[in-house]
């Protein structure tokens, strides 16, 4: 079943004006309450989007559209008769920002594209660490603690998921992406204005996340649920296939670097905390084999992780 709820979109430019309390009061509603916004007049350059997008579908229809056919026709998934739930119909590529780029490895990226991506990546950064300094501001914390949190010894990790999602002749039977919440940090969306897919879990029921055009969808990772103590939310999504359009997603996440100490922010807990503590990158090793299952379970096992610690200290010792 899914419902008609209003998907909250905020202007990112009222923050400038007498309507600066309202758009933080709306922020922070989405973050507790969805754990999804879209923002307008981030302040990202439409040309530089535009760009983006022509170059990511002229992209994929000149490197990876085939791969992406020979691919079902390898797994059988050409001639789909029943339902699969196992596999994402999906055709992607990773690129790596922070703390190093891979932006020189990746194939058959055209030089312009290959700049415009380095732009974007730079800016939607500088979008990434402003709303984190939103937040803290809205949960009485510091401002950079959230991004010094992230940091660890050698800063976050920053890097976008290029994504298409082809037509799909039978797309009852198949996910475009299966549903699951995001391991990281804060995580920035360009997505396809045309064609839609993208759906989170809302009170039970599966709400579209609408299509708009030079929008920024954020969403909250589950680190962020973890430090806020579960103020905010990471919330369960999925995107659907459609029989007609190519849908492009243009995903980037902000996460917490390999050896970041992830906790509740001591002012969030009252008493105990609802949440473990843990080093991000042990949490991520967990969530690789778990990412389409709830993420409690995934919480409690880190507590565990901490609880078994705790009671067997492990000797260390510096080396140089």
């Amino acid at each position: 079943m899914e419902k008609n709820i209003k998907f909250p979109v905020i202007d990112l430019a009222k923050l400038n004006g007498e309507e600066r309390d309202q758009t933080m009061a709306l922020i922070d509603d989405a973050c507790q309450n969805w754990g999804f916004f879209e923002l307008l007049n981030h302040g990202l350059p439409y040309d530089l989007m535009d760009n983006i997008e022509r170059m990511t579908k002229e992209h994929y229809k000149k490197h990876m559209e085939q791969k992406f056919k020979e691919m079902l026709r390898s797994r059988g998934l050409d001639t789909l008769e029943t339902e699969v739930e196992d596999v994402d119909w999906e055709s992607t590529f990773f690129l790596h920002h922070l703390p190093h780029s891979n932006l020189n490895d990746i194939p058959d990226m055209s030089n312009e594209y290959r700049t415009a991506m380095k732009d974007f990546g730079k800016k939607i950064e500088k979008l990434a660490e402003e709303l984190l300094d939103l937040l803290c501001e809205n949960l009485g914390l510091e401002k950079g603690f959230l991004k010094k949190m992230f940091h660890g010894t050698k800063g976050p990790t920053f890097g976008t998921k290029v994504s298409n999602y082809p037509p799909c002749p039978k797309p009852e039977l198949i996910k475009g992406l299966r549903a699951h919440t995001d391991a990281g940090g804060l995580i920035l969306l360009f997505q396809d204005d045309k064609v839609s897919g993208l759906q989170l879990l809302k009170d039970g029921d599966w709400v579209d996340v609408p299509p708009l055009k030079h929008s920024i969808v954020i969403n909250l990772g589950d680190q962020l649920e973890v430090i806020t103590n579960g103020r905010y939310k990471s919330v369960m999504h999925r995107v659907m296939t459609q029989k007609e359009g190519n849908r492009m997603s243009i995903a980037s996440f902000y996460n917490p670097g390999s050896d970041a100490e992830i906790s509740p922010a001591p002012s969030l807990v009252d008493k105990d905390s609802k949440y473990p503590s843990f080093v991000f990158d042990d949490y991520m090793k967990l969530y690789a084999g778990l990412k389409f299952q709830p993420k409690e379970p995934r919480f409690e096992a880190m507590k565990n992780v901490a609880a078994t610690a705790e009671l067997n200290p492990v000797a260390t010792f510096e080396t140089f």
